[in-house]
């Protein structure tokens, strides 16, 4: 059972690489407000990547990828935010280049906070993964609304089905994330029971394995369908907009 979710794991990660990448091309050969947004979402391949490497046992490495999935919520959602504004006004302020130093800038200020620091047990890893978790939960709630209002000023426009597809992506991330969160909470997330196990604390995990087994499947899947619409969605948008 563990040897199949790893490789659900894998596929998941394999397609945020295919939107990732696709976000990211889409955010180079188009209009600065669409930069945000799609370099969030490529952030999120990289918060997913750790999956994949085989530096993964280290612990401040990891601690980094959380961090980025955080960063990419936040940029997306201020993404969302310049779009809204951009979608009443007409106008929009900065640069690409402002936006590209800026993430890296906050990555890089991140990591070094982490490498300065006492290395991450795996209370301070889940504490960060879990603040993780839930800035995504809540923005994404954030985000569905503001994707609701920028279609309500634009769905004229062609390209207000690709902000309809947006809020399919960000109910999808919600699953995936809220499950997670889910599981977190009430301790039956997969590494809390091997740490319970190990070390003769006791949990609820068999008392609730139904709920905990469903609540995995939700997030497996959510993870797979939002990496899958969130490429599709771009795909969508760049045959618009070339």
């Amino acid at each position: 059972m563990d040897d199949i979710g790893n490789l659900i794991g894998i596929i998941q990660v394999v397609f945020w690489l295919l939107a990732g990448g696709m976000s990211f091309y889409f955010s180079i050969g188009n209009a600065r407000v669409w930069t945000s947004i799609s370099v969030g979402f490529f952030l999120i391949f990289l918060s997913q990547f750790y999956l994949l490497a085989p530096w993964a046992d280290y612990t401040r490495l990891e601690a980094v990828h959380y961090i980025i999935g955080t960063v990419a919520i936040m940029v997306m959602t201020h993404g969302f935010q310049e779009y809204y504004v951009f979608s009443r006004t007409l106008d929009i302020g900065g640069s690409k280049a402002a936006v590209y130093l800026g993430t890296l800038g906050v990555i890089c200020v991140s990591s070094v906070f982490i490498f300065i620091n006492p290395e991450p047990t795996y209370t301070v890893l889940r504490n960060i993964r879990m603040i993780e978790n839930a800035s995504w939960v809540f923005l994404a709630v954030i985000n569905i609304d503001l994707i609701r209002k920028i279609y309500v000023q634009i769905r004229d426009s062609v390209i207000s089905k690709g902000f309809v597809a947006f809020g399919i992506v960000f109910f999808f991330i919600f699953l995936w994330k809220g499950s997670e969160l889910y599981l977190q909470v009430f301790c039956w997330d997969n590494d809390w029971h091997i740490f319970a196990t190990n070390n003769g604390i006791a949990d609820t995990v068999d008392l609730y394995s139904d709920r905990i087994a469903f609540s995995l499947l939700v997030n497996q899947i959510g993870g797979m369908l939002s990496a899958l619409s969130v490429g599709g969605t771009f795909i969508y948008l760049y045959r618009l907009l070339r």
